[in-house]
């Protein structure tokens, strides 16, 4: 979403599909709105609003002057949430071509990914509170409470295969669908 000019809904530009309309207030109600769902995850509200305004946009990618101007917030404030998004896998920076200009962007997998990148943590979880288990003794309360913790670690790890093969022939027949 581009800077000196306001747009009307259904202008094409490189962020639009062309013929498309888009109603602006709506895209910034829905990007408010999903902002606090995540906040209410647990997201910090700045990181929650540039992500949500990363997905309402075709492209899924903003310069942080784009950011910073489409959600009212200073440089540092996007600086701050961009920081924060790559951290959490959500979004990467980019260098914006022929340019010294930094471009955040959304990856169109980002789920997929941000589960992906999950696993590894998800994995020590499970040694550590093996370990636990080993501490407190198995036949403790509170060995049976984390042995009951690794079970559900182990499991969870363990569906997340078939889940992520499921999605991937999910997203592809999604993605031939919209080829059509």
């Amino acid at each position: 979403m581009s800077g000196k000019r306001r747009r009307q809904a259904g202008e094409a530009d490189d962020d639009r599909v062309v013929g498309a309309k888009r109603d602006d207030d709506a895209v910034r109600d829905f990007v408010e709105q999903f902002a606090s769902v995540l906040v209410d995850a647990g997201m910090p509200r700045m990181p929650a609003r540039a992500f949500a305004a990363l997905l309402a946009t075709d492209s899924g990618r903003l310069t942080a002057a784009e950011m910073g101007e489409l959600l009212h917030i200073s440089p540092a404030a996007v600086s701050g949430a961009g920081r924060y998004l790559m951290q959490t896998t959500l979004a990467s920076k980019e260098r914006q071509p022929g340019s010294r200009r930094d471009v955040y962007r959304v990856h169109d997998d980002v789920w997929y990914e941000a589960a992906l990148s999950r696993e590894p943590m998800m994995r020590r979880w499970a040694v550590t509170v093996g370990e636990g288990i080993d501490a407190v003794g198995p036949d403790t309360p509170a060995g049976h409470r984390l042995t009951e913790t690794k079970a559900f670690l182990d499991f969870y790890r363990e569906e997340m295969v078939g889940i992520r093969e499921r999605w991937r022939h999910l997203r592809d027949q999604l993605r031939d669908n919209r080829l059509d």
